[in-house]
């Protein structure tokens, strides 16, 4: 009975739809929810928008934490203007109660007449249900716009739903050369210019964890925090591959643990006293599987981060590691920083030639980006699925 009185009392669209129109709202809508990024796990990051005759009327993406969600306060600024107003969504508006109630029926509460949304939820508590809800409530529902971008910007969500594990971001830097790194009794290499390296920060800042392997550890002695402006507060999960338990309790990561969290994976041969160690100064450890060479094995790691609600890994792990993702299958997004300038002697590389094999085959990659920072080039590439 609710939901046919809100129904009838629903204002028509003022205008019939316009397809362009559409896409660039909810182009504008998928933008929104990447600005939260890194801040809303385990929940997704979502955008909606609220149209009426034309004009935007609220707007609202996922709160840090991951509630409210972006739909509710979307509709709490536009008011009474969203009743027989137009929303789009980024992503399926919820169906199920949980810690609030579901966005949908916030949304036939407050008498939205039309709701265009990306895609589907994949996640086996919506899954089709919130559309089917708002068309029972008599609400007019257009999906799939902007399916793609949408898709890509909800990706962490959507295969640790899906796959058990988050999406993976693995970064390198090399010189013009392909080089990563110089010797190893060589001075820790500087590759890219201070513009790369701020597209680095921001990079992190959307991540919810920054993963690399305990050879990295060893030769850079990374912080691996967000050091923007304004962002001192978040600091996302700092993740090591550390199979033996063998890093030092003086490196930068353990002893910052109190400040910005830390995870270190090992394997089932780590002696208790280097955990208990690692423990006594506030790190968390956890054992996984080992793989055939007695490295942490990956897919153990990730899925082991998904139950920890982790959506967005950025690998920082370098040539090793790199190299592991790519040829297990598990790098989704592949993005090289390149230098203008050669190292011009032996060094190590940033990738095997097995791994760009992979990466140029299209059948596994597809290229999806070049750009500059600066003097440096950066270019992407993304998993076929």
């Amino acid at each position: 009975m609710t939901a046919t009185i809100a129904a009838l009392s629903r204002k028509e669209p003022a205008a019939p739809s316009d397809p362009d129109f559409d896409r660039r709202l909810m182009m504008a809508a998928i933008t929104l929810g990447q600005r939260g990024l890194g801040t809303t796990a385990p929940n997704p990051s979502v955008g909606a928008i609220v149209v009426r005759d034309g004009v935007v009327v609220g707007r609202g993406s996922t709160v840090r934490g991951g509630r409210p969600h972006a739909e509710t306060e979307a509709l709490c600024e536009a008011g009474e203007q969203a009743r027989g107003a137009t929303l789009y969504v980024s992503l399926e508006p919820c169906s199920h109660f949980g810690v609030t109630p579901p966005c949908a029926k916030a949304i036939i509460d407050a008498g939205i007449g039309r709701v265009v949304s990306a895609l589907d939820d994949p996640d086996s508590r919506v899954s089709g249900r919130g559309h089917r809800m708002l068309r029972e409530a008599g609400i007019e529902v257009l999906t799939g716009v902007c399916a793609d971008a949408a898709r890509l910007s909800n990706l962490g969500h959507i295969l640790r739903v899906t796959d058990g594990r988050p999406m993976v971001q693995l970064k390198l830097a090399e010189t013009a050369d392909g080089m990563a790194a110089g010797d190893v009794h060589d001075a820790r290499l500087m590759i890219t210019g201070q513009a790369a390296n701020n597209r680095v920060q921001i990079m992190r800042a959307m991540a919810d964890a920054i993963m690399t392997g305990i050879g990295t550890i060893r030769a850079d002695d990374p912080l691996l925090t967000v050091r923007l402006p304004g962002m001192a507060d978040h600091n996302p999960l700092r993740v090591v591959l550390d199979a033996l338990l063998s890093i030092s309790l003086r490196s930068r990561v353990v002893a910052t643990a109190g400040e910005a969290p830390v995870l270190v994976f090992c394997g089932p041969s780590a002696t208790p006293d280097a955990e208990a160690a690692l423990i006594s100064h506030g790190v968390q450890v956890e054992r996984v599987d080992a793989d055939r060479a007695g490295r942490i094995d990956l897919g153990k790691a990730l899925a082991a981060l998904a139950k920890r609600g982790i959506t967005r890994v950025l690998s920082e792990g370098g040539p090793k590691v790199g190299a592991n993702l790519i040829a297990a299958g598990l790098a989704d997004e592949v993005a090289i920083f390149s230098s203008p300038k050669p190292f011009g002697r032996p060094g190590t590389l940033a990738l095997t030639a097995d791994a760009r094999a992979i990466l140029a085959d299209q059948k596994h990659y597809n290229p999806a980006e070049i750009s500059h920072a600066g003097s440096d080039t950066l270019r992407i590439w993304r998993r076929k699925f």
